[in-house]
């Protein structure tokens, strides 16, 4: 079986792929930023190991023989799938494979906006950390004693939550459905922006939940408070962050956006008060071991033609 994996692997994980050879799947890697590769690889491709590059009508109509797209992580709001579903290409997730790995991601955001470790890291290195500006040290913080707000409760803020717990937060939650078990006050969101230190995003992309910050949320949460957004970049509206940075926030930690990559001249990038990274809240060695190894047993099912784990088209 022939298996376009998109996304540029390091030596390790090429390793890993290599050795599927023998179980009968083909596994070529392509950078997702190499288009060109891509779309060369496209009408050969029997399945696609998707990570994050959108996949559109017009990847699909280049890809004749794709049976399935594997996502290679949960969200798919990256694909297309009315356009799969009318080609008849299936379309599978892996829930539940990067959860502790984007928890740990979120919680390490939180702490690097509180205690101003790039900030640290960038005076030491210039050797300036010993002759700080004293004005910094009023803004550095503990998470004990802060309340941690949780928007959605999935298998994320599941883990997270009694972490946060343990190191002395307050934490609450809002979530449309009450879950079984959960550590924390249930709120309203409206109550969830007003009342709490931290506010951390654990929801899809979805229609209802496009911006679901907006300027007028942005404006409940409490001065001082911190955002922290390890979902998806569309749940905030961007111009309405920035402006809530300046006036009123304290910082926030993102690891995705509206527009990834992020533009060069983003506004993003020369804020002091936020904490960068380029979606990779979800990859660890660990994580890719589960994606790899649930990914083929996913094209063992195709090949036998037995149902397929967590299709969604």
């Amino acid at each position: 079986m022939r298996v376009l994996y998109h996304y540029a692997a390091g030596p390790a994980l090429q390793a890993r792929l290599a050795r599927l050879t023998d179980e009968g799947i083909e596994v070529q890697t392509c950078s997702e930023l190499d288009d060109v590769r891509f779309f060369d690889l496209l009408p050969r491709t029997e399945v696609i190991w998707h990570c994050l590059r959108p996949i559109d009508a017009e990847v699909l109509a280049a890809a004749g023989q794709l049976r399935l797209i594997q996502k290679i992580g949960v969200g798919v709001n990256t694909i297309d799938l009315d356009a799969a579903r009318d080609r008849g290409i299936a379309v599978c997730n892996l829930p539940g494979s990067n959860s502790r790995a984007v928890a740990e991601h979120t919680l390490s955001l939180m702490l690097a906006v509180l205690r101003k470790l790039i900030t640290f890291d960038s005076l030491t290195r210039n050797g300036l950390g010993w002759d700080r500006p004293p004005v910094l040290e009023d803004s550095l913080g503990e998470i004990a004693g802060r309340s941690v707000g949780l928007i959605g409760y999935g298998a994320v803020p599941q883990l997270l939550a009694p972490i946060l717990e343990a190191m002395g937060a307050r934490v609450a939650y809002c979530n449309r459905s009450e879950p079984r078990a959960a550590v924390g006050e249930r709120m309203t969101l409206q109550a969830l922006l007003a009342s709490c230190d931290i506010i951390s995003l654990h929801l899809p992309l979805e229609p209802e939940t496009h911006h679901l910050l907006n300027a007028s949320r942005l404006r409940r949460m409490r001065p001082g408070a911190i955002l922290i957004n390890t979902s998806r970049g569309g749940l905030v509206d961007t111009d309405a962050l920035l402006a809530a940075l300046r006036d009123h926030l304290g910082g926030a930690g993102l690891d995705v956006f509206e527009t990834e990559p992020l533009p060069d001249d983003h506004a993003l990038r020369h804020c002091d008060n936020v904490v960068l990274s380029p979606h990779v809240a979800w990859l660890t060695q660990e994580t890719l071991a589960r994606s790899v190894a649930a990914a083929a047993d996913n094209c063992h099912r195709l090949a036998r033609g037995e149902p397929l784990a967590n299709r969604i088209v």
